[in-house]
């Protein structure tokens, strides 16, 4: 039950109270509710609505990989790009323009489900309607590299780099090391090494991809891992599955897209 729903019964459950205690209750309420309204996001603070629900932090210290919300919250949002990991660590999330392609492990096989019935322990999401097409220059090769270069030209583009926003890659990488998560039941000892190899995992060589990627300077330990400014996923055009980026080397003639700034 919600602060308002709760605030309504013990309100409903006073009226035939004397007028003045009504009144206090009622007073109590306003107050709660400014309160309330005080804590809900600034836009000013998060002006590319980027939200996130869940933890790495939480999953490699406490092995907390319970469902933290249900992906339908966002099947209403027509722009909305997402990605994330299954509740349980049962594969990996990914929604692009509101299309998923999530991805799991059964019995050794890649699994696609193109719906939002699934769980989340771990979701980042931000609705884009428009984005901006910039060239990566080719001598940007390393993960280390494009996390620069993408502070550099969100700056240049007008963006605020101290808040989290969003991002596209296309083009071929040169290489692309990946994974798609299935975690043992019952296994409650957590590492960044054990999470790439507990499911499918692999490295791609000059292969067209899409990836999605959230870049935050403050969200180390939250969405993004101790050593990373950025949380990436990628789809490839010729086998549409969703898998997480552990590292990559860029090829030429690839573009990064940034939400479009007016």
């Amino acid at each position: 039950m919600d602060i308002f729903s709760q605030l309504n019964t013990l309100i409903m459950a006073q009226r035939y109270k004397h007028r003045s205690g009504l009144l206090i209750y009622l007073g109590i309420f306003f107050l709660l509710l400014l309160i309330h309204s005080s804590c809900r996001p600034d836009s000013a603070h998060n002006p590319y609505g980027v939200f996130n629900i869940g933890a790495l932090k939480n999953m490699m210290r406490a092995g907390d990989i319970s469902a933290k919300v249900n992906l339908d919250t966002l099947k209403d949002l027509p722009h909305v790009y997402a990605l994330g990991a299954m509740a349980e660590l049962k594969g990996e999330i990914q929604i692009f323009e509101g299309q998923v392609v999530n991805t799991s492990v059964q019995t050794g096989h890649l699994s696609i489900d193109s719906t939002f019935n699934g769980m989340a322990t771990l979701l980042v999401w931000a609705e884009v309607p428009r984005w901006k097409e910039h060239t990566i220059p080719p001598q940007i090769k390393s993960r280390q590299q494009l996390e620069q270069f993408i502070k550099e030209t969100a700056k240049a583009q007008g963006m605020d780099t101290a808040t989290p926003f969003p991002f596209l890659l296309e083009g071929t990488v040169d290489s692309l090391d990946w994974h798609i998560i299935n975690w043992p039941e019952g296994d409650m000892e957590h590492s960044h090494e054990k999470h790439i190899t507990s499911g499918l995992h692999g490295v791609l060589h000059q292969i067209p991809v899409e990836i999605l990627g959230f870049y935050s300077r403050h969200h180390r330990g939250i969405f993004t891992h101790h050593s990373s400014y950025s949380h990436l996923h990628f789809t490839t055009p010729e086998a549409p599955f969703a898998g997480h980026v552990d590292d990559l080397q860029l090829g030429s003639s690839m573009r990064l897209k940034l939400p479009f700034v007016e």
